[in-house]
């Protein structure tokens, strides 16, 4: 299998600021030649003043299709219990049309306690919502390959989480693409673990394109390091997409030129 060129990603928080100021950020990203913009599914800000400004997640995929032309795009991640899976999979279908073919359909379990009981959905435990997401993803398979107009592409699925003996099962089986926020210590272990939950069913590990999240203020509240310092160790654990948290409302992206900097100096 040829190997993977290296790809930036940002996730563009949704909250603290005016739609106006989420969509200047995703024009600058796609401008800056990001590859990849992500938002998140929740339903209000996770950090600082809980009833502040935040925006919902799908909503606003449909509006970044419409008005990016290259940038690929997606949630990380969508929280399976939000939706209807069937429903899940004609949304995404949908956002494949319009944005030409750029969705990722990235997906986890949720975990956020408070929004779970606030919106009526039932939390329940961490191993019954990870069973509920297995029983989801089968259901958006077969709910993707009915549709008329079909998607456009194989909609890559990413999945989140880095739990060995729920999620990364699910990964093995479902996924293109698994991200998590691991460190070069931690990430070899989970690695051993996918390779053997892939190797139970036969599927080519190498499949399965490694995503990490490296920096802002999703991760220990530090800004990214440089990427020979943050990504040459990861990538030589095989990620080859890197995501870089970025706030708003301002949605700085200064720190973001090393990192593509440094993804066209390995691609060329």
């Amino acid at each position: 299998m040829p190997t993977r060129p290296v790809r930036v990603a940002v996730q563009l928080q949704p909250q603290d600021a005016d739609y106006a100021q989420i969509r200047d950020a995703v024009r600058r990203a796609e401008d800056l030649g990001v590859d990849v913009a992500f938002n998140w599914d929740h339903f209000r800000p996770l950090r600082g003043d809980v009833d502040g400004k935040h925006f919902e997640c799908w909503t606003m995929l449909a509006a970044w299709a419409e008005q990016t032309s290259r940038i690929e795009l997606g949630a990380l991640v969508t929280c399976n219990a939000y939706r209807n899976p069937d429903l899940l999979a004609d949304m995404a279908r949908t956002v494949d049309h319009i944005s030409g073919g750029r969705l990722i359909l990235g997906i986890g379990s949720g975990w956020h306690r408070t929004e779970f009981e606030d919106y009526g959905y039932e939390f329940g435990t961490a191993g019954s919502r990870l069973d509920a997401l297995g029983e989801a993803l089968p259901r958006i398979e077969s709910r993707l390959a009915r549709l008329n107009p079909p998607p456009t592409r194989d909609i890559p699925v990413l999945i989140g989480g880095g739990g060995e003996r729920k999620t990364l099962p699910l990964v093995a089986r479902h996924a293109d693409q698994w991200h998590w926020f691991a460190g070069p210590d931690e990430l070899p272990h989970k690695l051993d673990v996918l390779r053997g939950h892939c190797a139970a069913i036969g599927r080519p590990f190498e499949e399965i394109e490694l995503c990490a999240g490296v920096g802002g203020l999703g991760r220990a509240g530090l800004p990214p390091q440089l990427p020979e310092v943050e990504g040459e160790p990861l990538r030589a654990l095989g990620v080859t997409m890197f995501t870089i948290n970025v706030v708003g409302p301002s949605y700085d992206m200064s720190f973001v030129q090393p990192w593509l900097d440094w993804r066209d100096r390995l691609n060329a």
